[in-house]
């Protein structure tokens, strides 16, 4: 192996595409169990590595030399074979947290801050927040002395900084770590996950206002902070900048939501295609599974659909860079719109009423049916959605409008 990343998990990493970017090439993922971490590093058949979780405090004691930044936290996810042969740890962690920190504008100066989680980035996430001047510093984990059973003790917490795995896709997206009613003060919440890009704290953060970020920034910045050493080489911020932009573009959802029958699937379908693009449908996820949906209203009733409706938005949700069409009343249950953010940008198609078809659709049959439809739910796509785009009855003039809304 030339360049890559060894963990113990690997299967969504986007190391790989990040360094597409640097130019660390060829650049693999090493999946390790605890017991060959140590053969690995005595063999050390790579030029350059980085080191995701569990490894770093281990990857620490294993280096033959550290970078004063790495002594000092205790951890390395950075590993360079140098000429001799020797091992030389950094931890660029640091830059690309402390990055997160700066260029979204939170600031710990001066206050109470706790860090969730007490692994190998919980020690970045301490050297961060002491050089930008964090009054109180406040590790919360499942068993210590300062836990999640005690947190009304810390109320007072104005910055949260999340290190767990709680959020995580797959297995705890839909977790929080801590509930941000029990902090009145909070004004700062910064998640270390990338996947998804807003985990449930971090959209539930900028519910209440708070300003929060994802990890997908500190991924990148480090990322290119390591190429540096691996290849003797140096970035500008500007080529920092377009490349978080040019990953962002790759791994995020676009989600076109709207009244039925305002050309979700149709746009969706051309937009996909368009961008080389997978397109995912949610009505047709649950008609492959259960059958017709008029059938599934008729036999089962609108509750039952909804559910069916739920699990289809979550699974397609969780997807990466994928064009997805939603049903009409997707927006409808609470649950549904977050699943809609974790990983996408949300463009709302307002078509004229009347021009909205009736055949098929359960919820449009009766008088002044799709006006009360669409009265109601007016507010809820508007909430819903990032950009909001009027339908017009050309296909090619929507697609050009819909392709130069993405791209602001």
């Amino acid at each position: 192996m030339k360049y890559g990343l060894i963990g113990r998990k690997l299967p969504h990493s986007l190391s790989p595409l990040i360094h597409t970017k640097t130019g660390a090439l060829p650049y693999e993922l090493c999946e390790l169990e605890p017991e060959c971490v140590e053969e690995f590093f005595k063999k050390r058949e790579f030029d350059g590595i980085n080191v995701t979780i569990p490894y770093k405090t281990e990857a620490f004691r294993l280096c033959d030399e550290l970078s004063p930044l790495a002594k000092r936290i205790g951890a390395v996810n950075t590993v360079v074979k140098r000429c001799d042969g020797t091992l030389y740890g950094d931890n660029t962690d640091y830059y690309g947290l402390r990055c997160m920190f700066e260029k979204n504008g939170i600031s710990p100066r001066g206050k109470k801050v706790l860090i969730l989680g007490t692994g190998g980035s919980s020690l970045t996430a301490h050297a961060v927040l002491e050089d930008l001047g964090a009054g109180q510093i406040v590790y919360i984990s499942r068993s210590g002395e300062n836990n999640y059973s005690n947190l009304h003790l810390h109320a007072d917490a104005a910055v949260i900084v999340n290190t767990t795995p709680v959020g995580m896709f797959p297995d705890k997206i839909k977790d929080c770590p801590v509930d941000l009613d029990m902090f009145p003060e909070c004004v700062g919440v910064v998640d270390l996950i990338f996947n998804p890009l807003n985990t449930a704290l971090v959209l539930e953060a900028r519910k209440r206002g708070i300003k929060a970020t994802g990890g997908i920034m500190m991924l990148v910045r480090q990322g290119f902070r390591a190429a540096e050493q691996f290849l003797n080489c140096s970035y500008t911020e500007e080529e920092m900048v377009t490349a978080e932009q040019e990953v962002l573009e790759t791994v995020e959802n676009i989600v076109l939501v709207g009244m039925p029958g305002c050309g979700k699937s149709t746009l969706g379908c051309l937009l996909a295609e368009k961008l080389g693009r997978e397109f995912i449908d949610t009505d047709s996820m649950i008609e492959e599974k259960y059958g017709n949906i008029p059938d599934i209203f008729a036999h089962h009733g609108e509750e039952y659909f909804r559910c069916l409706e739920s699990d289809a938005v979550f699974e397609a949700s969780i997807k990466q860079g994928k064009i997805i069409a939603t049903g009409g009343g997707a927006v409808l249950r609470e649950e549904n719109r977050r699943y809609l953010h974790h990983n996408s940008r949300v463009v709302f198609l307002n078509r004229d009423i009347n021009a909205l078809p009736k055949d098929g659709r359960p919820l449009s049959q009766g008088d002044n049916a799709i006006e009360k439809m669409y009265q109601k739910r007016l507010p809820i796509y508007r909430q819903t959605c990032d950009f909001e785009m009027q339908v017009q009855n050309d296909i090619t003039e929507n697609l050009n409008n819909l392709l130069n809304l993405i791209k602001e």
